[in-house]
């Protein structure tokens, strides 16, 4: 996948959390150990995130997003 962002952190998920409308995901890094991602519940679902999924932590100003 190419992505116009360059602050990627590649990680593994840790935990999901699914609200009525967001979701909060925690990703486990190398450095600086774990960030959480606050994203909508309608992509944590259609990224089917799951323990123990590999993904990047894509950091964009002030936005973590999750791509898969």
């Amino acid at each position: 996948m190419e992505i116009s962002a360059r602050n990627g952190l590649k990680g593994k998920v840790e935990n999901v959390k699914l609200g009525e409308v967001m979701a909060s995901i925690k990703i486990a890094v190398d450095e600086p150990g774990i960030i959480t991602a606050i994203i909508t519940r309608e992509s944590a679902e259609k990224l089917e995130l799951k323990e123990g999924d590999e993904v990047k932590a894509v950091i964009k100003s002030t936005e973590i997003m999750v791509a898969k």
